[in-house]
């Protein structure tokens, strides 16, 4: 990891903290379906019903941390959420056997994961603002390293037991709760959220506007929620669209995973390419945003044109290089265009995207039953069109809009 070695101590360990809290992470969620179908022995609609009570509980996560940032403050705000969730997680080998006990952890596992998000993409963009945008990125990458590794031992640990991938998740969770109580002890003890954007270090004063007014200021948040929302609808035609079609073409599944092996690769061995594209067509956060949702368009264009195993590929990588583009932008503009309110901001638009990840496996499975593959693919395309027009009402929003400033 030579690239490491290019930013000061801090960073590398915090880098390396948040990787090793994201391998963590992924040693659970991709069970979660199969543990509760194979495991537990319930049908898949409970399996379902499981995903999206925890997908709920995220949203909710979502606005409660971006709206306690300032209240609880940062230290306990992270710390606190990652130890509840933690808690939770242990908890999940105990109230198995019964069933409604187990979808309610899972609601609250989903809410205090999900509480720690804005959070700690507000302490990024407030600690490191002279490299917020490309700190960033790098998190967004060491995070899918992190991914990937947890991803190829999910399925070791659960052969030797389910349990063990979730009680491992949770000792991770813990452990990122005692890396942030420590790291930022030694950091300071003044609230990052008030450090001065033209003079990172230096406090200002907090905000103290209301929620309403700050729900007023739609053009920062609401047509890039509703974008991302689109965004993330269309994308759930890989779970509940390509990996059915696969199977039904008498392929076999290790062909669907093989194309997030694809996905994980290009994360690493694609930056220089999106790089090129930040430089040429989208330097702002905006633009970048734009062209995230054309990559996702086009994917699915290729879908539509050639529905086979060669064109999925194809899907993938223009797909990837739209994910690249779009997950350090939302946070990196929210940080720059909101300043000390980022925190609210991140978690209003965070928890109006997440509902595209809820409603879309709903929708692309009623679509996939009716009629298979093509009519999903049809969904996807209006999807990431409604999408383009709004990032592109979100980016006109802003071309005379100055940062968000608090009322005198």
């Amino acid at each position: 990891m030579r690239w490491l070695k290019t930013y000061p101590r801090e960073i590398q360990v915090f880098l390396l903290a948040s990787l090793l809290n994201a391998a963590g992470g992924s040693l659970m969620w991709p069970l979660v379906t199969l543990f509760v179908y194979q495991e537990l022995g319930r049908p898949m609609q409970d399996a379902g019903l499981v995903v999206l009570l925890q997908s709920l509980g995220g949203i909710i996560g979502q606005l409660l941390g971006g709206a306690l940032y300032h209240r609880l403050g940062v230290r306990r705000l992270i710390v606190g959420s990652l130890l509840l969730n933690g808690a939770f997680l242990f908890t999940l080998p105990a109230v198995s056997s019964h069933f409604p006990l187990f979808m309610g952890a899972m609601v609250f596992i989903g809410l205090f994961n999900s509480m720690s998000m804005p959070a700690i993409q507000a302490f990024i963009g407030f600690r490191f603002a002279d490299r917020r945008g490309e700190l960033f990125n790098i998190v967004y990458v060491a995070n899918n390293i992190g991914v990937a590794l947890g991803t190829a031992l999910c399925g070791v640990l659960a052969d030797i037991s389910y349990y063990l991938s979730f009680v491992i998740n949770g000792i991770s969770c813990v452990g990122f709760a005692i890396f942030f109580f420590v790291y930022l002890g030694k950091i300071g003890t003044a609230d990052p959220s008030q450090i001065d954007d033209n003079n990172p270090g230096r406090p200002k004063s907090a905000p103290g506007e209301r929620t309403g007014w700050l729900l007023r200021q739609v053009r920062v948040y609401l047509f890039m929620g509703i974008a991302t929302m689109f965004l993330w609808l269309g994308n759930s035609i890989w779970n509940t669209g390509v990996s059915p079609h696969i199977v039904s073409s008498g392929l076999l599944i290790s062909y669907y995973s093989l194309l997030w092996t694809l996905n994980g690769v290009l994360i690493f061995a694609g930056q220089p390419f999106v790089n090129l594209v930040r430089r040429l067509f989208a330097r702002t956060a905006q633009a970048q945003m734009t062209a995230s949702a054309v990559f996702y368009l086009l994917g699915y264009i290729v879908i539509l044109t050639y529905p086979g195993y060669p064109a999925f590929v194809i899907a993938m990588v223009l797909t990837t290089f739209g994910e690249m583009l779009i997950s350090p932008a939302i946070p990196s503009f929210v940080s720059e265009r909101t300043g000390a309110y980022a925190p609210f901001y991140l978690g209003v638009a965070g928890g109006i995207g997440a509902v595209g990840r809820v409603i879309g496996p709903y929708v692309m499975g009623v679509f996939y039953d009716r009629g298979g593959l093509m009519p999903v693919t049809w969904v996807a395309v209006a999807a990431a069109i409604l999408s383009l027009l709004f990032y592109m009402v979100h980016s006109a929003a802003q071309r005379h809009g100055a940062q968000l400033q608090p009322r005198q």
